[in-house]
């Protein structure tokens, strides 16, 4: 008895520390597999039958010795009475009468006895041990005892391996969702979730930014000069080439409609934010002139109208919550952002227009161009706007 009991610790011992770190469902059935012929010195073959049918996503064949084939454990001696008895009564089961297994070319190989147990996790049968042993031998009480250990020690591992196979799909399938919403996502913002999540649920927060509208002037009559699809493959590629020149100017489109963009420059030193969303306006425009001579669009060419702003604004996430669900978005929003709407609308010809707060931030940098006080719609109080591309 004393042995009996040194023999089944010291299985123990053996198989948890080959077992240790091991998330791989192959190597577990291995190692297993490897334990239940050193304890069963008369066993032919030795395997673990998974009963999940989706098995084969986190499982290849193994070798196996009866069929002298790789098998998948899907498939293999799910047929033997000693297999169908033990899950039939949950409990395992021995055949002592000889047997026959029919290899895949035609060929039969004799057995002897037969062993199966059901593996079982919290009361459900995860999988089925199965020892084959050869004729004219019989199993023990101590072998039955050592590998009723084995079956107890694979079902914990393989659950934990099936577990962490699981959860790393879900990882792989949320990161391949993020990798496909990337480009409709602000790269502050992927750089919030990365490095600061738990921002993204808060409120929104007052911040410094400078805020830059652009709108393509005349869209709505580009559809009577071009089909729908024209025209909006030419806005696509319009928009793709400033998304560079954009980012390198530290900006992030924030919103898209069909003609216009809004572009958010963060920035706590007021001046830092002024010249970027300038350098970057500087640099769209170039760009686009550079399509309209690709396009042969030189004697009617795509021109933007173009609005800066400067100030303090709300930015955060905005939560638009109704009964089938919630959507966030991710904007900067109050007097700030809306100037520099208005100022894009009344921009015209390719103009870029300025609020005085930018004017004043980027004062002998860029040469400005006034263009009078202008009360806009909802602002109590007249706004100096000035040009950045010279006089009418």
């Amino acid at each position: 008895m004393v042995k009996n009991f040194q023999e089944r610790y010291h299985l123990y011992r053996r198989l948890s520390r080959r077992l240790a770190a091991v998330m791989e469902v192959n190597r577990i059935l291995e190692a297993v597999r490897d334990e239940a012929k050193k304890v069963v010195p008369t066993a032919m073959e030795a395997c673990i039958l998974l009963l999940d049918p989706k098995a084969t996503a986190y499982t290849r064949p193994m070798r196996c010795d009866l069929y002298d084939t790789p098998r998948d454990c899907l498939s293999c001696k799910r047929s033997r009475p000693a297999v169908q008895k033990a899950l039939a009564r949950r409990k395992a089961v021995m055949l002592n009468q000889p047997g026959l297994v029919t290899r895949p070319d035609g060929t039969e190989v004799a057995t002897g006895p037969e062993a199966a147990m059901p593996i079982m996790v919290k009361g459900e049968a995860l999988a089925v041990g199965s020892v084959l042993a050869r004729p004219g031998t019989r199993f023990t009480q101590r072998e039955l005892l050592l590998m009723r250990d084995l079956a107890d020690i694979a079902g914990n591992n393989l659950l934990v391996a099936k577990l962490h196979w699981q959860v790393t799909q879900e990882k792989l399938k949320i990161s391949q969702s993020l990798q496909q919403l990337t480009p409709f996502v602000p790269q502050a913002v992927a750089r919030m979730a990365h490095e600061e999540p738990q921002v993204l649920a808060q409120g929104k927060q007052r911040r410094q930014v400078a805020v830059l509208f652009l709108d393509i002037e005349g869209y709505s009559s580009l559809f009577s000069r071009m089909g729908e699809e024209q025209v909006n493959q030419l806005v696509e590629r319009f928009f793709s080439s400033f998304v560079d020149p954009i980012h390198r100017s530290g900006g992030d489109i924030n919103e898209t409609t069909g003609d216009g963009l809004m572009i958010i420059f963060p920035d706590e030193d007021p001046a830092a934010g002024a010249r970027k969303a300038v350098e970057a306006a500087f640099d769209i425009q170039a760009t686009a002139s550079m399509n309209n001579m690709s396009l042969g669009l030189d004697s009617d060419p795509l021109r933007l109208k173009m609005g800066i702003n400067l100030g303090q604004a709300l930015v955060g996430p905005t939560r638009l919550s109704g009964s089938l669900g919630s959507r966030m978005t991710y904007t900067a929003s109050g007097q700030v952002t809306n100037l520099a709407a208005r100022l894009s609308d009344m921009a015209q010809g390719g103009d870029i227009l300025i609020s005085e707060e930018v004017r004043r931030h980027i004062e002998g940098l860029w040469p400005t161009y006034p263009r009078g006080g202008v009360c806009f719609k909802g602002m109590e109080d007249e706004v100096e706007v000035f040009s950045l591309m010279g006089e009418y």
